[in-house]
């Protein structure tokens, strides 16, 4: 029905769609918030299980409504887009803090296990789009290897959560940090801030009270993925950009709204760790929903239908994840711009990584 809009019809529902996912994302970062302290499961595992399945909502939306549609390209380049535009998203809130560069604030080895596991997963990927594809029940061998890692990944990070081989021996003064050492150690900003939340926390809604919130705002950007998806198709064809390049940039930027917003949120509440594992966990669960896209599309395997900017997009989101596991092992706190070199390299990588992905629509 959408695609009987005009031009500016389908971008209404575009930002309209983009609009409701943006207040959505924001409140369901809170509700999160308060969800990890009151269940004690801590901010990596919440950014990494809650927050990471609600912000990749609106992937699903597009992914089972374009592969369905029988469009794979459109599908798979907005996972493959939308990977590295997270981690560049991740990298601009570190303008956000201010008084440090973001890496150095995180005091956890959860978040490098992640970053581990993702490039991992993305080399799968890529590999695939090179190496061809067989399926078994109605699913190709590489999606059903990624679903197999992406289990593994969430099993591995649930018993390292707490149980840290290793923490780093400086920082231990941030809101980030999630050993009982380090946050005996916390400063006494981060100390006034956490007193306040905790006071806002008790004064607040009851955890069934907020569970049903987040299932509500996780709800309303499901539906409006589906809008943003549909819309995007039209404009796709429409504007003659090109279900690639649509896909992997305009596509890929209105379903990362929810991440936008819970990082920021994330940030601002000084919860440093949430909001790398938010976007890594997000990532993760981007990369499984290829198994989704080929469950729901009829042509074979649709790791086989990418071509080369498929690939270059599954390369670009491993050079952007590998720069920020180096920032956050080196943790320097040295800042450019009011932002940690780390991040303006991945920035950078991102921009220039867009304009290649241009020149191959």
């Amino acid at each position: 029905m959408l695609e009987n809009l005009s031009v500016w019809g389908n971008v209404g529902v575009f930002a309209l769609g983009a609009a409701i996912v943006w207040a959505a994302g924001t409140r369901v970062a809170r509700y999160a918030d308060a969800i990890q302290r009151r269940t004690g499961m801590g901010e990596a595992v919440a950014g990494m299980l809650l927050l990471g399945l609600i912000t990749a909502l609106p992937e699903v939306a597009v992914t089972v409504t374009a592969s369905h549609s029988g469009d794979a390209t459109l599908a798979v380049n907005n996972i493959l887009g939308g990977l590295a535009l997270n981690v560049a998203i991740l990298a601009s809130a570190d303008a956000a803090i201010r008084r440090e560069a973001l890496t150095a604030t995180v005091a956890s080895a959860l978040p490098l296990l992640q970053g581990a596991l993702l490039v991992l997963m993305l080399s799968i990927a890529a590999a695939a789009t090179v190496a061809g594809d067989r399926q078994i029940f109605g699913v190709g061998i590489w999606s059903w290897l990624l679903l197999g890692i992406y289990g593994l990944s969430v099993e591995l990070v649930r018993k390292t959560r707490g149980h840290e081989a290793w923490v780093p021996t400086k920082g231990k003064a941030l809101a980030g940090a999630t050993s009982a050492a380090q946050r005996g150690d916390s400063a006494k900003t981060g100390e006034r801030n956490e007193r306040a939340r905790s006071e806002r926390d008790r004064s607040g809604s009851p955890l069934p009270a907020l569970i049903g919130k987040t299932a509500l705002g996780a709800g309303a950007i499901l539906a409006a993925g589906y809008a943003i998806a549909r819309s995007g198709e039209a404009l796709a064809e429409q504007t003659g950009l090109g279900a690639s390049f649509f896909g992997a940039v305009f596509l890929a930027v209105s379903t990362s709204l929810p991440e936008i917003t819970i990082v920021f949120s994330s940030v601002r509440l000084g919860r440093y760790a949430m909001a790398v594992s938010d976007i890594l966990g997000a990532n993760l669960v981007g990369l499984t929903l290829l198994f989704v896209a080929d469950a729901a599309y009829r042509g074979g395997p649709v790791l086989a239908q990418v071509d080369r900017f498929g690939t270059f997009a599954a390369l670009l989101a491993i050079a952007v994840t590998a720069l920020f596991i180096a920032g956050l092992l080196e943790r320097r706190h040295a800042m450019v711009l009011r932002m940690g070199v780390d991040s303006l390299a991945v920035i950078g990588t991102y921009l220039a990584g867009v304009v290649v992905l241009y020149r191959l629509k």
